[in-house]
């Protein structure tokens, strides 16, 4: 199963300071569907015994999947000047969240796009050539399980999805051959209030990959609330951790490493490896 969600929006940066994020990530966490259940289970107790406050409609286990921890929020309480407290409890969900993708042996890989500043961002060609890329490397993995496998993204707009699913129908239904054989159809949309591994998904987007590479590729370049010193911790925390999650394989064709979080950097056209280095 291949959960996709994405951190950040893709509006122009149109100054160094205007309040739009410059950072947007595509990323995918792929698990093995027998292990869903068990995930599920430790991910919902995980969140009952570190956000007892959450809003749940009933006192049903099972409905404490409904209200999320939001990765926005994680993030707001690792930024310089928040409550110590606040910063390590969010430190506590993430260190068992970072914990639990290894015990279940789940892979990432996505897109990170650093904005330009002052410069154009088409908001659709970004997020469908992610998807594209996303679910190529999906195929990949697929093949070296010899499995199927299905992708679930966190549901944008109708017209977005649209284009989105409409992206990869293409290259499934092509006269040469289907690219993505091995994922069973088209990339299908839903909320994440329904879905653990996208609000999985969301944690590692937002929480995690967002403010490393806020810090990594935009301080000094970028003043906003977005980029914080702080976030350095992050890195310095879960940077090799996050790198070993990562599906990657060697293209023998062009000799060259693929996959894993690929990064765009339209500011200091730095190289993706900075992002998980100290």
């Amino acid at each position: 199963m291949c959960y996709v969600d994405e951190a950040g929006d893709t509006r122009p940066l149109l100054h160094a300071a205007a309040t739009e994020t410059p950072v947007c990530v595509v990323m995918a966490v792929v698990v093995d569907q027998a292990a869903l259940r068990n995930l599920t289970y430790e991910f919902i107790t995980l969140k009952r015994t570190t956000h007892p406050n959450l809003h749940v409609p009933n006192t049903r286990r099972l409905s404490w999947v409904l209200p999320e921890v939001k990765g926005a929020d994680l993030r707001r309480a690792l930024r310089t000047g928040a409550q110590r407290r606040n910063r390590r409890h969010a430190i506590y969900f993430l260190d068992r969240l970072v914990t639990m993708l290894e015990d279940y042996e789940a892979k990432i890989f996505g897109r990170l796009w650093i904005k330009g500043i002052g410069t154009p961002c088409d908001g659709v060609a970004l997020y469908s050539s992610s998807m594209q890329a996303i679910c190529g490397n999906f195929q990949r993995h697929l093949v070296e399980l010899d499995q199927l496998g299905f992708v679930i993204a966190d549901s944008r707009t109708p017209a977005a999805n649209v284009n989105v699913s409409h992206s990869i129908f293409t290259q499934k239904f092509k006269v040469d051959g289907d690219e993505f054989d091995r994922i069973l159809e088209m990339p299908t949309f839903g909320h994440s209030e329904n879905h653990v591994g996208i609000q999985i998904a969301d944690l590692v987007a937002s929480a995690l990959l967002f403010p490393m590479a806020t810090y990594r590729y935009c301080l000094g370049h970028v003043q906003s609330v977005h980029v914080d010193q702080n976030f350095g911790h992050l890195t310095a925390r879960y940077g090799a951790r996050l790198r070993a999650l990562q599906y990657r394989y060697h293209d023998a064709a062009e000799q060259r490493w693929r996959g894993g979080i690929t990064v765009d950097d339209r500011i200091g056209h730095q190289s993706g490896g900075l992002l998980f280095q100290l």
